[in-house]
């Protein structure tokens, strides 16, 4: 496997004016210098994701009815080695909008590693990242430690930036420690199936 392996990044927010795809970009091109992946933006907005939920298949969670419309997103989902999940903190939690695309897939974050940018208030989005972190390690994601959270956003970023002079220096750190599960975790991927 010499190839790099696929990182995208999720936009999670769907709401008019939101910032997730300014946070989004900026991690994009920090992933881009990074060098250590194959990175991709995938924006919620661009998908139309039903919010109701059919019975879960008879046969399991790989033959999940899924409508046509959302064939781009499963493709993109599944050919992810790793995630980058931005998200803003809506009522101390995260977006409905996320957790229609993450209800909509099982197999798609098995043995595969998430880390998350926030956005907010005081906290950073940091809630919604407690929160994501309980529902993604349902599904058998790896969640990585170090994330990124900008509070007061609002203030926070100029042009496209965050002011803060060590952020990308905390992009690094968090970039660092996806790629390192993001190769062992495809690695032990190929060599056996995870035991669900």
């Amino acid at each position: 496997m010499d190839n790099k392996p696929k990182l995208v990044i999720i936009v999670g927010s769907v709401r008019e004016g939101r910032f997730g795809p300014v946070v989004a970009s900026w991690v994009a091109e920090q992933a881009g210098a990074h060098g250590a992946f194959d990175v991709a933006v995938v924006d919620l907005a661009d998908f139309d994701i039903p919010s109701a939920l059919p019975a879960v298949s008879p046969k399991g969670a790989d033959d999940y009815p899924r409508p046509a419309r959302m064939a781009a997103l499963t493709s993109a989902l599944d050919s992810a080695d790793a995630f980058v999940v931005v998200t803003p903190e809506y009522n101390h939690s995260y977006p409905a909008s996320l957790k229609a695309a993450i209800d909509w897939h099982f197999t798609q974050w098995t043995a595969k590693a998430v880390a998350f940018v926030s956005y907010g208030g005081a906290a950073g989005g940091r809630h919604a990242v407690l929160h994501l972190e309980n529902v993604l390690t349902e599904l058998h994601a790896v969640t990585i430690r170090d994330g990124l959270a900008f509070p007061n956003y609002f203030t926070a970023w100029q042009d496209g930036r965050p002011l803060a002079p060590e952020a990308p220096g905390h992009a690094r750190t968090l970039l660092d420690q996806l790629a390192w599960w993001a190769t062992a975790l495809r690695s032990a991927r190929h060599a056996a199936p995870f035991p669900v």
